[in-house]
């Protein structure tokens, strides 16, 4: 495969992850590159949001209902003779470029059996290929749309299933908000991605003669992204600013001082001196506020969402329309950081 595969992950809930993976996907696409999007969560908003009214049909829908990521796995889980194939992937119906293998609701029923196989030491043969079986499909489908970059949306959790996805990526992005559960998120992931790196590291020779093998990636720490914040004269409100500032000089301080010897940063000094970064932290995001429902509402993302189709008037228009064009810019340099890093 190709196309190099991002995941957004924070074991903690609330975080944007969904809609960061929407908005950085499409704007990924503006600058020509084509992206299939994966919905590893078991909520499947990410599916929702790219489906709208057709949710409900696609699953019901003879033509349609198996090709989601549970079911194109499901040969694998359930030890049949056939081979993984890659489904007719969902194709955006204003984005020719965007791609997406629907998530499944049931898809947690897979965490048992795949926890045991990471951790059997490869004893049981029927077990074998479960580790590698997501990245197989994902691999196919990318390869059969010719894509450029994979953003998995992964669940809030510490599962078998995020494990696996995260240890197919060859980079990772941290969506974040200012509360003081970020903060106590963020201790824990710089506990425990080092130690699925370092797990799939010793592991990968054991599955490499297996159908499905572990693939050998990077897992490098792109950087955080804090939203979901309300702002008070040009400048987040008083009561986030702190928690902002708190995060920020964690990630630098702490978490990627944790990361780097392990091979799971980025030298992002060039970026620096190019001024697409000051650090770590890729974008200080806002409340999208209104315009993200209506946004929902047209099943496109806020970065897609132009003026035109902004239903309101007079000073409300100009107010969205401002805070449309400032999202934007913020995950147009995202996207140039994205291109820059992960080659």
């Amino acid at each position: 495969m190709n196309a190099k595969t991002i995941v957004l992950f924070n074991h903690k809930g609330g975080v944007s992850k969904t809609t960061t993976t929407y908005n950085l996907a499409w704007a990924l696409t503006g600058k020509g590159k084509r992206v299939l999007l994966v919905d590893g969560d078991p909520q499947c908003n990410l599916t929702g949001l790219l489906l709208g009214d057709t949710f409900d049909d696609y699953y019901s829908n003879e033509k349609t209902m198996t090709n989601n990521i549970k079911d194109a796995v499901k040969v694998a889980f359930e030890g049949k003779p056939s081979p993984i194939q890659a489904i007719d992937c969902y194709r955006h119906k204003e984005n020719e470029k965007l791609f997406l293998i629907p998530g499944h609701m049931d898809l947690s029923e897979y965490d048992s059996a795949l926890s045991f196989s990471l951790y059997s030491n490869n004893a049981i043969s029927t077990l074998q290929n479960l580790p590698g079986a997501f990245y197989q499909l994902i691999t196919l489908c990318a390869d059969k749309y010719d894509i450029d970059y994979v953003f998995i949306d992964m669940n809030p959790g510490l599962s078998a299933i995020n494990q696996t996805f995260f240890m197919s990526s060859d980079a990772f992005i941290v969506p974040t908000n200012p509360d003081p559960f970020s903060l106590m998120a963020l201790k824990t992931l710089k506990t425990i991605l080092p130690r699925w790196k370092a797990w799939a590291e010793r592991s990968i020779e054991y599955f490499t003669d297996v159908s499905y093998p572990l693939p050998d990636t990077g897992m490098k720490f792109i950087g955080e992204v804090i939203q979901r914040f309300s702002i008070r004269n040009q400048k987040p409100a008083a009561t986030y600013q702190g928690k902002i500032e708190e995060i920020n000089a964690y990630i630098e301080n702490e978490f990627v001082p944790a990361l780097t010897p392990k091979g799971m940063t980025y030298d992002i000094t060039p970026l620096v001196d190019k001024g697409l970064l000051n650090d770590y932290c890729l974008a200080e995001i806002a409340e999208f506020g209104a315009i993200l429902q209506q946004a929902h509402e047209q099943h496109i993302p806020v970065v897609a969402f132009i003026r035109d189709r902004i239903r309101a008037t007079g000073t409300v228009l100009e107010q969205m329309a401002a805070k449309q064009n400032l999202i934007v810019q913020s995950f147009n340099t995202m996207a140039d950081v994205i291109l820059e890093l992960v080659k």
